[in-house]
């Protein structure tokens, strides 16, 4: 099954775990050919710990598994991606992932656009289940007709800007469709995922 893979001198090969619905990378770990063999047969992530010399479960401690939906190599054949959902965070220090550090910076890196929706969905859940006093999200879930009428407007907002307006102008109104688009989904209890999936299915 694995013959595409260069294990190193080892045994070994780098295994990226990345969030299959938002790209987000979670984690680095290694894997040899059996941590690999029962990542397929048990659908969940297995690595090779090379510090304790032994295979491991990703979350048998923590309870936080990653579930495999897809393994792809790369062109070369010496490193591996994990398509993942992940069930909790997927550091152990609690973070969402190990990469929460922006290199000689402080703080938390600042986010680049691909990370945009994902952080969006995730603050969409927190105003659901929190329900802030004032919040605007709370007000439009609190009325989905509210939400269908958001939606109309801003699209139709956005055809205006981009028959009259600057570009800026149509992003602007492109993210506040975006935006209300996800509370619409949300409100629903849909992941922003159910539609990218749809378009997967929808290609050529």
């Amino acid at each position: 099954m694995f013959d595409e893979v260069k294990f190193d001198e080892r045994g070994l090969v780098p295994c990226v775990a990345q969030d299959a619905d938002t790209g987000e990378v979670l984690t680095l770990a290694h894997a040899n050919e059996e941590a690999l063999r029962l990542t397929v047969e048990t659908g969940e992530m297995h690595f090779f710990s090379r510090s304790r010399g032994k295979l491991w479960r990703k979350g048998e401690e923590s309870g936080h598994v990653l579930k495999l939906r897809q393994l792809r190599v790369d062109c070369d054949g010496d490193a591996v991606v994990a398509l993942v959902e992940p069930t909790g965070p997927a550091c152990h220090t609690g973070e969402r992932s190990c990469f929460y550090r922006e290199l000689d910076a402080d703080g938390e890196p600042e986010p680049v656009a691909h990370e945009a929706l994902a952080a969006l969905e995730r603050t969409l859940r927190s105003r659901a289940a929190e329900r802030p006093e004032g919040s605007y999200t709370v007000e439009l879930l609190d009325d989905p007709g509210l939400i269908g009428e958001k939606v109309e407007e801003e699209a139709e907002e956005v055809a205006r800007a981009a028959r009259e307006e600057s570009d800026e102008r149509v992003a602007e109104e492109a993210a506040d469709l975006l935006y209300h688009l996800s509370v619409l989904l949300a409100s629903r209890e849909l992941p922003l995922s159910a539609a990218m999936e749809v378009l997967n299915g929808r290609r050529g």
